[in-house]
């Protein structure tokens, strides 16, 4: 009930009430995952509402009281109703157009306000992890590092990238990950260079490179990883580019601390890149915060005018990625302490040539 109570203070009056609809959020309150429901949360009060599919768990395993939805303006305006709720808080960021129109006739004469305040202050909640969060978050982690351990086994030349994401994604589903974090990317050859690049029936050649992003989920928390290794042999091309990205990820990580600009962690690593002649190959930020979301806060970049706080768990992920010829990227997670930070990360970074 804390991240509950967290909310609670938001509310000036015992008029006011805050209602969450997003399927992250939700499960951030509540530690239970649907697909459909809404949390309300007053000042001496909380439920969550939700349809028959998920009741009789909900009311077993949610952090707050559970109760059956059939229809909005039955159970949750008689909720409010009873409570004498006068103004209702909503989330922006994720909030249609389409749904704040049907709320507000539905649940008329409650106004419905999306508040940035509200938002601001869930965004702030989540990029700050609990022990039990972090937990969730390493055991994620260590999931995918099996699976990494496992996939260098099964790369070889002949194998598509299509395999070799399956391979990932069925090793992860399959050793405790309850999802993935997201689709997996596995990329070789040329297609190294595109940063998103997706699986096809490419096949691994010798002297390949082959980059892997990928993540498993455990209870709702994320893990986010992404290695690149040699099949058979790197030129020397390759092997600089890859220390080159190797340094600069090196770099960002030590400067990882408490109360640290964002920008200043983006700039660890990005000024390595372009004093190595690379900068215009490096497009996106260094990091990102990772939770019940893959990309949540806080950002990595230069643009960032937010500062690293202890409990934040970030990746560290600078890249190079020449067009047409290959790409490298490196990616860590990092919880932040209140003295430096903790790799969360421990697969070997050093160039793997298998």
């Amino acid at each position: 009930m804390e991240k509950i109570n967290n909310l609670k203070k938001l509310l000036k009056s015992s008029n006011e009430a805050i209602l969450i609809h997003s399927p992250e959020n939700r499960r951030y309150f509540t530690s239970f995952p649907s697909s459909d429901g809404y949390l309300v949360v007053t000042k001496s009060d909380a439920v969550f509402f939700t349809d028959s599919r998920y009741i009789e768990a909900a009311q077993k395993n949610c952090t707050c009281k559970a109760q059956l939805l059939t229809r909005l303006s039955v159970e949750v305006k008689s909720f409010l109703t009873d409570n004498k709720i006068e103004k209702v808080y909503a989330e922006t960021e994720r909030l249609s157009v389409s749904l704040l129109s049907q709320l507000r006739k539905i649940l008329l004469p409650v106004k419905i306000t999306p508040s940035q305040r509200l938002e601001n202050t869930i965004n702030q909640l989540r990029s700050v992890k609990a022990s039990d969060e972090i937990e969730s978050i390493k055991k994620a982690q260590a999931i995918a590092e099996e699976a990494f351990n496992h996939i260098v086994t099964f790369i070889k030349p002949g194998v598509t990238e299509k395999q070799i994401a399956l391979e990932l994604d069925f090793y992860m589903l399959s050793h405790g990950a309850e999802a993935l974090s997201f689709e997996t990317i596995a990329v070789t050859g040329a297609k190294t260079s595109m940063p998103h690049g997706v699986p096809d029936d490419v096949i691994v050649k010798e002297g390949d490179f082959v980059t892997m992003d990928f993540g498993a989920v455990y209870k709702g928390y994320h893990s986010d990883m992404t290695r690149t290794v040699a099949v058979g042999k790197a030129s020397d091309e390759q092997k600089k580019i890859y220390d080159v990205v190797l340094s600069a990820q090196k770099n960002a990580l030590s400067v990882l601390e408490k109360g640290l600009p964002c920008s200043e962690a983006d700039k660890a690593a990005r000024s390595i890149i372009e004093e190595a002649g690379y900068g215009e190959y490096f497009g996106h930020g260094t990091g990102h915060g990772v939770g019940v979301e893959i990309h949540e806060g806080p950002n990595l970049s230069p643009r960032s005018t937010q500062k690293l706080q202890a409990g934040n768990v970030v990746t560290v992920e600078p890249g190079i990625y020449i067009p047409e010829k290959f790409g490298v990227r490196i990616e860590d997670m990092a919880l932040i302490t209140e003295k430096g930070y903790e790799n969360l990360t421990s697969s070997p970074k050093e160039l793997i040539i298998l």
